[in-house]
């Protein structure tokens, strides 16, 4: 039997220390060299699948960064629904129209009583050319606009008037009286806007019911009838449905914006919804959690310094990255036929029910102009900004893994062989 040295068998002895090292971490290694998260690597293959990818990656540039803003602003009050025009413009269903007919003399359709006669100067133009003074005016009930558009006018019949202004409307009647009535001339009016109101429901501090008049209220004329909102404004959204399509703006965007304070129009309904703003922070950052932020914005860096930037022994400066959807259409794809062109060739784009894409914004900060880029970045409701680990954290766990294990089984072969 040979006897080694304390020393020669403990080098002896290495290759079945390693051994069973490597046996413990194969086993082990899954629950103790883990991740909090994918690793940069893999957020880039996840968007490079050639058969549906599932994400959208993006650089993080300047260039980028205007056409995201471009899309956030392309959503506001002002392209969907401007243009609407002040009541007592156009008629709707449900509103009281008053007519008056003239009819210049020799009366001979509307031949009306004197009490209802009224007194024409010479010089007018119903008085002109017909050897009298006096033209003849004939006045109907009020007529209520049914639900189907129309209005019934004596001699004239059932005349469409829903969506047409008052002075097309007399000009219409007319036009069906020439032939009938001796030079008539229409005078349509409103007696009674009864479909001109709009709906407040929400955190307003009065709901109900408001009157919409010939003045055109705005949005913020609306909210004042209804007494404010009952939340802060930086913390306040607004709806507004029109014709089955909702739109939603900050309250505090139509304050700083006028072209966002469009005139209502008949019908609309206007809701209040308190909804802070938030996004969440995951990886290696200063604190994982998820961050309320005010309506009146919050870029990418400001977002980085709330969570207290990245973490100095972790983070990949290179491999932070930001997820959201975008409209598909928003990003030049055909939601029908979703394919973007990369630089290993065409790569198909998951789209969801509501077609969106999502899309991953890749921020890398080792490089100078994206603090540029970044700064200029909105950050939306519901965003998720995640850091991923550098690379040498890996290197480091299992370097920690494998001292951990071999450190004490040397130790105690050192203390048996003693």
């Amino acid at each position: 039997m040979i006897i080694y040295p304390t020393g020669i068998a403990t080098c002896a002895r290495l290759p079945l220390i390693m051994a069973l090292t490597l046996s413990t971490f194969a086993m082990t290694g899954c629950s103790s060299f883990s991740a909090m998260g994918p690793s940069s690597r893999d957020v880039v293959h996840a968007a490079q699948a050639p058969d549906g990818a599932q994400v959208y990656l993006i650089d993080l540039t300047k260039d980028n960064v205007n056409s995201a803003q471009n899309v956030m602003n392309g959503a506001g009050f002002a392209d969907t629904m401007g243009g609407a025009l002040p009541v007592g413009t156009i008629i709707h269903a449900g509103d009281v129209l008053s007519i008056a007919i003239w009819e210049a003399p020799p009366a001979v359709l509307f031949n009306a009583t004197p009490s209802s006669t009224r007194s024409i100067g010479e010089g007018s133009a119903l008085a002109q050319g017909n050897g009298s003074s006096t033209a003849r005016q004939s006045s109907f009930p009020d007529q209520v606009v049914i639900s189907d558009g129309t209005i019934s006018v004596p001699f004239a019949g059932q005349i469409p008037v829903e969506g047409r202004t008052t002075r097309q409307v007399a000009t219409e009647i007319a036009r069906r009286l020439r032939g009938k009535a001796h030079m008539p001339q229409v005078e349509v009016a409103f007696s009674r806007n009864a479909s001109a109101t709009a709906t407040m429901v929400g955190e307003f501090e009065n709901n109900g019911v408001i009157p919409l008049t010939a003045k055109g209220e705005r949005v913020l004329d609306a909210i004042a009838l209804s007494g404010g909102t009952k939340q802060p404004i930086n913390k306040t959204t607004i709806q507004i449905t029109r014709a089955g399509v909702a739109r939603s703006l900050p309250l505090e965007t139509i304050i700083r914006d006028p072209r966002q304070n469009v005139v209502l129009a008949p019908g609309d309904i206007m809701s209040a919804y308190f909804q802070p703003l938030s996004f969440t922070a995951l990886g290696a950052i200063g604190q994982s959690r998820e961050v309320s932020f005010e309506s009146t914005g919050l870029s990418l860096i400001e977002a980085l310094g709330r969570v207290g930037g990245l973490h100095e022994d972790k983070a990949n400066p290179a491999g932070a990255f930001l997820f959201r959807f975008e409209d598909a259409r928003a990003l030049g794809l055909d939601p029908a036929n979703p394919v973007r062109q990369t630089e290993k060739g065409p790569v198909r784009v998951a789209v969801d029910t509501q077609g969106r894409v999502g899309v991953i914004y890749r921020v890398n900060l080792r490089d100078p102009a994206t603090f540029f880029a970044a700064q200029n970045f909105a950050m939306r409701d519901k965003d998720i900004l995640y850091v991923s680990n550098a690379p040498i954290v890996d290197v480091q766990k299992f370097v920690g893994i494998i001292s951990s294990t071999i450190f004490p089984i040397i130790s105690l072969n050192n203390a048996i062989t003693r």
